[in-house]
């Protein structure tokens, strides 16, 4: 098949608010090199990882709940200095279409996805990453390249290019807490921000592996979650109980840490993977070390938790639920539906038709 020279897109032209996003369509479309495999873009999930590098709000000298505009950041990305202008987007569902000269493993036709926070490790840092549409462009345009190393076929999958776009950030962030926090059968489970991307896909996981789940979320959306496999909600605001919990999984952080370490049963384990309430916590450390609380920081998963995820999927026995799609031209207005939190569950874009069509 003949490729074309230039593709559409967005990119990132500096930190910022959604003014920062330009629509572009002369981007030239990438070669894939050793090692590398092209894709064209079927969908692409808007996540909360997306907005928070565009505003810079993993630059450490931002201690609100956000970066405001993000125009006084000059770092932000999780490897610190971005390269602008940069292809965003860390969700992918699509369709090889070109591979590298030492790519053996995949060839074009075969529909794959990968994760979004990608295994770099090394001698002095075990746990080094690389991030899909923050240390190179991503899959907010019509083709993107992609290591062969990260992708995963999943051509076998009933899922829709939709669904598939929907799982990479929730399900395989949600799959690492999960795992990190020892969760199993018959174990009592806390998930904040249970109606958003990565907190459904962990009541959903949760529930699968037979813990008993209660899912912190607004009153109106609470019959989704326990739709999702909640036994419980505890709305949002109200007290939550003292010492009940084994695991606390954690999206939110903010104002409530306090309680959801006093949720935790002495030897508990808390897991936190966002701070969409606040990353600036107070913790009393009493209350961490005397009852044996474990905390874990989870930012990407190993590969045998995502490659288990990914054998799920194209067992058809996980399905997201992806509320509304937006063509990728309307970026902005996706992300402000996200950040309104008005939708449960996740939000994909489109590309242009010509590219999902197959031209």
């Amino acid at each position: 098949m003949s490729l074309p020279t230039t593709m559409s897109g967005v990119t990132l032209t500096r930190h910022g608010g959604p003014e920062a996003l330009e629509w572009r369509d002369d981007l030239p479309v990438p070669v894939p090199g050793v090692g590398e495999v092209l894709v064209k873009v079927l969908a692409a999930g808007v996540n909360n990882t997306d907005i928070n590098t565009r505003i810079g709000w993993y630059a450490p000298e931002v201690t609100g709940a956000t970066a405001e505009t993000g125009d006084e950041v000059e770092v932000g990305g999780w490897s610190g200095v971005l390269k602008f202008p940069l292809i965003q987007g860390g969700d992918v569902c699509g369709r090889v279409v070109a591979v590298g000269p030492d790519v053996t493993a995949f060839a074009p036709g075969q529909r794959v996805t990968c994760p979004i926070n990608q295994p770099r490790p090394t001698a002095d840092n075990p746990v080094d990453f690389i991030a899909l549409g923050s240390e190179y462009d991503g899959a907010f345009a019509q083709y993107c390249l992609v290591f062969a190393r990260d992708l995963y076929d999943v051509t076998p999958s009933p899922l829709s290019d939709v669904e598939i776009a929907a799982i990479p950030c929730a399900f395989g962030t949600a799959a690492g807490l999960l795992h990190r926090a020892g969760v199993a059968s018959g174990v009592q489970v806390l998930i904040t921000g249970a109606s958003g991307g990565v907190g459904l896909a962990a009541v959903k996981l949760a529930a699968k592996m037979g813990a008993e789940v209660t899912g912190i979320a607004s009153a109106s959306k609470a019959m989704i979650v326990r739709d999702q496999g909640a036994a419980a909600v505890i709305e949002r605001g109200a007290p939550i109980p003292e010492g009940r919990f084994d695991c606390v999984i954690d999206v939110v952080a903010g104002a409530i840490w306090p309680a959801l370490i006093e949720a935790l049963k002495p030897g508990g384990h808390y897991a936190v993977a966002g701070a969409i309430g606040g990353a600036m916590v107070e913790a009393d450390l009493r209350r961490i070390y005397l009852r044996d609380i474990t905390i874990h920081g989870c930012t990407f998963q190993p590969p045998e938790v995502f490659a288990d995820l990914i054998a799920r999927v194209n067992a058809g026995q996980l399905r997201p639920l992806v509320s509304k799609t937006y063509p990728m031209t309307e970026i902005k207005a996706a992300q402000a539906d996200f950040q309104s939190k008005r939708y449960v569950g996740k939000l994909v874009l489109l590309p242009p038709e010509d590219c999902r069509d197959g031209s």
